[in-house]
């Protein structure tokens, strides 16, 4: 009864914030990116719950229950995913994304690479791999519905995915950021207490190495359970490359950076996402290490954590331990529906099938395609897709390999253009896709991602050194984005919600003319 009163109140409080939010969005602006009023700390946090997802709890934990400690690659590099991403992307991507007039991160690629190709080839993309996304979610939530409510996971699929479906349906970005924050803090107070009472069980890290290699001793060295992947180096190089860089090309990730309050904002915001991972991102994988020696016949690994919180814990703490797998699953699941929204509605209703939809009409198109994918969703969940962690890793994989040179050299690639852009997303997801249903990682002993990124990035640069370089508005603009521009530093790195996109001609007569320079300002 304790689980029911404690999850009862959580996704009351969930529904709640989508409630209030609902009422407080005034345009689709607010709906779609919180108005570009998000501070460092709400940035931070919705940034890297959405990158966890379900995962952290579920897939993590047990495909270390499986392969041992070579499944810390992952963790190697999602330790400084948050410097990688934020570094890179954040301040750049936030400038020229705003100069653009941009909502999404597809009308975002399409903008800084202009081409009826581009919108397309991208929507598709990432509408597609997203949703698979969306997948593992809904089956991480029901798997932990079940656990809790002993009903069909069918049942549970539906509970589950309702109340994250309803939410973000009614209250849009501002609902999604703030309870990815709640969700967040929840996370890591949850994960943290398991791993400190596990720790304990096993007699800490000696007694944990120890018990493991009497075991095996194959699940404490770096190739993984059997030398699985021994002398593979491809395939670690990408265990711990998608998660060190892949987040830069994640659409509903990047589309973080375009929501902050100001650019200034991305220095406090590594630092905040860093310490965050750092209490979290280990912490996971170890505990599924613990599970093999504490759990040695459970069924199905990935209700490690599940079960460790009902072994290790009283009824009301297990609960909470239940509602922060709900908080890693929702916070992805709702930026994911999010995006879908927006690409649904900004790139497809209104750039191809009502161009002249005003604002409010927007905002409702947006919302009942959140709400038709989250249907959609919820539908092909109940079909049983596979695993979470394959699930999650081949989608990461394939949207990574797909985006991520278009959006880094987007801000730092003059030369980028629109050819390099279409062959690096074509190249990089076909690549993904061939690798992972031929199996030729473990034939190749070359992760899906490591390749897929490799392809996409040479695709990319052949690309752009074939194609018409792009304008010089648009290279203007970059320079801009990188403050590199001839009126006062100032004013170039001012508040940018002051300067709407309508006023790039205002700004071109400033940098172009000496009329800053004659009222006592220095050229910079």
């Amino acid at each position: 009864m304790t689980e029911y009163i404690v999850l009862g109140i959580y996704l009351v409080g969930m529904i709640g914030i989508g409630v209030y939010w609902s009422k407080h969005t005034k345009n689709s602006e607010e709906y779609l990116l919180g108005g570009r009023s998000i501070g460092s700390v709400l940035t931070a946090l919705t940034l890297q719950t959405t990158s966890m997802s379900g995962y952290m709890f579920m897939g993590g934990p047990a495909q270390a229950y499986k392969e041992g400690y070579f499944t810390l690659w992952y963790a190697v590099g999602d330790g400084g995913g948050a410097i990688f991403n934020v570094g890179i992307l954040g301040k750049r991507m936030r400038r020229l994304s705003y100069y653009l007039g941009c909502l999404s991160p597809i009308e975002y690629i399409e903008k800084r690479y202009p081409g009826p190709a581009t919108r397309i080839i991208a929507g598709l993309i990432a509408i597609v791999f997203v949703y698979g996304y969306v997948l593992a979610q809904f089956l991480s939530a029901g798997k932990t519905m079940q656990a809790l409510l002993h009903v069909p996971l069918a049942a549970a699929i539906i509970i589950g995915a309702g109340v994250i479906v309803f939410y973000t349906f009614a209250g849009g970005y501002l609902a999604v950021a703030w309870t990815d924050f709640i969700q967040g803090i929840i996370m890591v107070a949850s994960m943290v207490t398991i791993f400190v009472l596990a720790w304990g069980q096993v007699g800490g890290l000696t007694g944990l190495n120890t018990a493991l290699t009497q075991l095996d001793p194959t699940l404490t060295g770096m190739w993984g359970k059997d030398n699985m992947y021994e002398g593979q180096w491809g395939v670690v190089a990408g265990a711990v490359g998608v998660y060190l860089i892949g987040y830069m090309g994640l659409p509903h990730v990047v589309i973080r950076h375009m929501a902050m309050e100001s650019p200034k904002l991305a220095k406090q915001t590594v630092v905040i996402a860093t310490v965050w991972n750092q209490l979290f991102i280990f912490v996971p994988y170890i505990i599924g290490l613990m599970g093999i020696i504490m759990l040695p016949n459970i069924g199905d690994p990935e209700m490690v954590v599940l079960t460790m919180a009902y072994e290790l814990l009283p009824g009301v703490l297990a609960a909470i331990v239940l509602v922060a797998i709900m908080s890693a699953i929702m916070s992805t699941a709702d930026a994911q529906l999010m995006l879908m929204g927006t690409m649904l509605g900004r790139d497809i209703y209104q750039r191809y099938i009502n161009k002249d939809a005003d604002d409010k009409q927007l905002m409702k198109v947006s919302r009942y395609c959140i709400l038709a994918a989250g249907v959609i969703s919820v539908i092909i969940a109940l079909l049983r897709p596979p695993g979470v962690f394959s699930l999650v890793v081949f989608s990461f994989s394939t949207l990574g390999s797909s985006f991520l040179p278009s959006y880094v050299g987007a801000v730092w690639f003059k030369r980028g253009n629109t050819l390099g852009c279409v062959l690096s997303m074509i190249c990089g997801c076909i690549t993904s896709i061939v690798w992972e249903a031929a199996g030729l990682a473990s034939v190749t002993g070359m992760h899906t991602f490591f390749i897929g990124i490799i392809v996409s990035i040479a695709a990319y640069l052949i690309g752009s050194f074939i194609g018409k370089p792009p304008t010089k508005e648009m290279q203007d603009l970059m320079d801009r984005a990188a403050c590199k521009t001839k009126i006062p530093a100032g004013f170039a790195t001012a508040n940018y919600k002051d300067i709407a996109p309508e006023t790039n001609g205002v700004l071109t007569f400033l940098q172009e003319s000496a009329y800053m320079e004659n009222r006592g300002f220095a050229a910079v």
